[in-house]
């Protein structure tokens, strides 16, 4: 790619920026970068038509490439012009990585062998509608099997009912019961798993046409595992085992390692993890303890996990583990580290911070001749800036009262901007003008005001 020619178009308050940003491309690279600095403040408010009739294409240039937030029908632009043309990242920021090319994956990406049963708690106590409605949010985010959770000690009459119910909705199914009449009514109905058996009922539930989940007598010690394992594999059943993961604080260490010891004793054998013992049981985000325990279940071979979604903090550890079993299903089979391959569990803070620095900003404030305000975050500060001033500080209210003559509408519209700005001061994330912060796979897109504006203009007779 030596020798390359590339325009990047932009706005006049990005050009300082950028010029720095592309003189280290063309460094890195070996290409001649110029930049078209167009007519217009803000970069993400132009659209391929306006830029056609401003645009001034040099000879020889090889390839443009306009702000990623650029509207209209791109094609026109190399039409026009005879020059390919591209979008290239929404945050010029991340120009570097996006000229140099996003890392190539494999076709595998995305796969696993892990499957996720998510199970349902206390079903008896919910109707038949949210029963479906759980068990379908639960396969969108990411669920193979919906768990039914019984009441200990009670026998609840509807378990087949329910059972043969989900099974019409295509949803696969397994029953939680130590009960034996709900258990075999939930078979009956199509009921494909069972959790769990041990030396105390493994003889009827050897009599069932489903998988068995086998755990010890003594999880503790591993005792009666074997005996439950040769009881079952001499009646030909089909089971797999779980030497049930325990809580920080009551043998967590101890219970990893029996999982190890699972795998040495019984190298061909599936196996399953509770996972949910972690999740809801710490009060941490459990974001990075799915990934954790997904990234052990891989290297060991553990192709099943069992969670729920009772406790507030893990409210989306489905969707958590079923992003986590393919990032670490990608790392184990192509040797890379987790990292910089996908984002979507980063959700406190950022993957990258990226910054216009302390020249750029005051350059870009002295060059302001509207009235229109713009607000940045770096270097540990708010900064606030249009025509008629620089405002710079950590208390957004210590800010706001130094602003002149701002209208109740621009005064709720920097409300809401500062507002952003403050929660991605403290968490040290990523924040860009009119646009969402970035929450990984919970992010919520955001229309900008500008946008609004513009949909507003364009729909009114």
């Amino acid at each position: 790619m030596g020798g390359e020619r590339i325009l990047f178009v932009t706005g006049k308050l990005a050009e300082f920026a950028l010029r720095r940003i592309v003189t280290a491309i063309s460094r890195e690279h070996d290409v001649e970068c110029e930049v078209a600095v167009l007519p217009i403040s803000v970069a993400a408010l132009m659209n391929v038509d306006w830029v056609l009739r401003k645009l001034q294409v040099p000879a020889d240039i090889d390839r443009i490439i306009l702000p990623g937030w650029c509207q209209g029908e791109l094609s026109r632009v190399e039409t026009c012009t005879g020059v390919a043309a591209e979008l290239g990242p929404k945050d010029m920021h991340d120009l570097p990585s996006y000229f140099g090319g996003e890392r190539q994956f494999a076709e595998d990406f995305g796969e696993y062998d892990i499957e996720i049963l998510a199970e349902i708690n206390h079903t008896p106590q919910l109707s038949d509608a949210e029963i479906v409605a759980e068990a379908a949010r639960y396969r969108e985010s990411g669920a193979d099997v919906i768990d039914i959770g019984c009441n200990p000690g009670e026998t609840w009459p509807r378990v087949g009912e329910v059972v043969r119910l989900l099974r019409q909705e295509g949803q696969r199914v397994s029953i939680d019961s130590f009960q034996r009449t709900e258990v075999e009514a939930a078979v009956a109905a199509g009921a494909e798993l069972v959790l769990s058996c041990h030396g105390e009922n493994r003889n009827w539930l050897a009599e069932l046409d489903a998988e068995l989940v086998v755990i010890p007598d003594d999880p503790r010690q591993l005792d009666g595992l074997e005996e439950t394992i040769e009881y079952l594999t001499d009646r030909g059943c089909s089971f797999r085992l779980d030497p049930v993961l325990e809580p920080i604080g009551f043998g967590f260490a101890a219970s990893l390692a029996r999982y190890i010891e699972v795998r040495r004793r019984w190298p061909d054998a599936e196996i399953m993890m509770g996972v949910g013992n972690l999740t809801e049981l710490s009060e941490v985000d459990s974001a990075g303890i799915n990934l954790l325990l997904a990234g052990f279940c891989q290297e060991l071979a553990i192709h099943s996990i069992l969670t729920t979604e009772v406790i507030n903090w893990s409210r989306t550890a489905v969707r958590e583990f079923d992003l986590a079993r393919r990032l670490v299903s990608y790392s184990l089979k192509h040797q890379v580290l987790p990292k910089h391959i996908d984002s979507q569990l980063v959700m406190l803070r950022d993957a990258q911070l990226a910054e216009y620095g302390p020249e750029a900003l005051a350059k870009l404030a002295a060059s302001l001749t509207d009235p229109n305000y713009r607000v940045f975050v770096e270097g540990g500060e708010l900064h606030v800036m249009n025509r008629d001033g620089y405002y710079r500080g950590t208390d957004p209210f210590e800010i706001f009262d130094q602003l002149q003559d701002v209208d109740p509408q621009h005064a709720f519209y920097l409300g809401y901007e500062l507002s952003k700005a403050v929660t991605a001061l403290t968490l040290g994330k990523k924040y860009q003008q009119d646009q969402s912060l970035c929450w990984g796979f919970l992010t919520v897109p955001e229309t900008s005001a500008h946008e609004r504006r513009r949909k507003s203009r364009e729909t009114t007779p």
